[in-house]
Parts: C-alpha cells; structure tokens; sequence
C-alpha cells in the first residue's frame, strides 16, 4: 500500500534527503480517509536518492550533481563561474522537497572550492521543462533544425551539430 501511495503522489510523500545515512532511523505514517494509517518506510527518500547515486537501481552512471559538474566543466573555462552561479532545476522531479538543497551541497563536494553554488528552482519550475521546449518548438528556426529518420540514418548524430549549431 505504501508503494502504492508513494507513486500516485510522488511530490507529497518523498523527499530527497540531505544526509541520506541519517534518514534511515526515522519514520512516518499516513492517515487514509477511513482513519486507518499505513507506514511510510524508506521508499520516501530511497527513490529520489537514487537521482545521486544510480547504482540502487542497478544502475551504472553518474549521479544528477556529478553529470551537472561535468557539464560545466565542457564549457569555456570563462563562463563556469557563471554556470556554477547559476544552476537552475526544472521539470517535474525538481518538485521533491529538499532537491534544490541537496544539489547545492553535493555539487560544493566536488567543484573547485573557488567557486560559489548556486541552485534555484524557480516557482514555475515543474512546467519550466515543457513551457521551455514548448517556445523552442514555436521559434520560427525550429523547422530549420528537426531531423527526419532519413537524414539521421545518412548521417549519423553529426547531423545534430550541422543543423543545429
């Protein structure tokens, strides 16, 4: 039943934690409609845990905080400041309470400690992903960039950076 309840309202129930080892000794309970209260065990933060540590999902890839690091780090050396500053989540799983904190301090872990973080998850941000591809999409230069099957296929994903960039 917790199972259940902790997927059909992700948002309410689950929570990213910001020291996962500590959570394990704490419980809550949920109250039904009926009265009866089932146990919420530690599905609630085990889940988005995983966003920084894939491998509890059998998963062999970098976690959200380090997959952002490395992003910077492609960038010209002149801006990462800026991006550092700057991080912004968006995008219905930026909506678990306690993301944007833990972000920030994974991501202060493992950047040059010259730099200051930033992690913003602006009001709009559940919709933020959709309302952004949504305006890409409607720009009149979106046309000159989609790729068919066919071009893809002829040329590979190096057709991305021709009509794209």
């Amino acid at each position: 039943m917790s199972h259940w309840l902790l997927t059909m309202d992700p948002e309410k129930h689950c929570y990213v934690a910001l020291h996962f080892d500590r959570e394990f000794a704490s419980d809550e309970s949920y109250e039904l409609p009926d009265g009866h209260s089932i146990p919420l065990g530690n599905e609630r933060f085990l889940c988005p845990e995983a966003l920084f540590h894939p491998s509890l999902l059998e998963m062999d890839s970098p976690g959200i905080h380090e997959m952002t690091r490395a992003s910077i780090m492609k960038c010209d050396v002149n801006i990462h400041k800026d991006l550092y500053e700057n991080i912004v989540l968006s995008g219905g799983t930026s909506m678990f309470r306690g993301l944007t904190e833990r972000m920030e301090k994974e991501i202060k872990l493992i950047a040059p400690s010259t730099m200051d973080i930033k992690v913003i998850a602006p009001p709009e941000h559940k919709y933020s992903a959709f309302v952004g591809g949504s305006k890409f999409a409607s720009h009149p230069s979106f046309q000159q960039m989609c790729i068919s099957k066919k071009e893809f296929e002829e040329c590979g994903p190096s057709i991305v950076h021709r009509k794209c960039f």
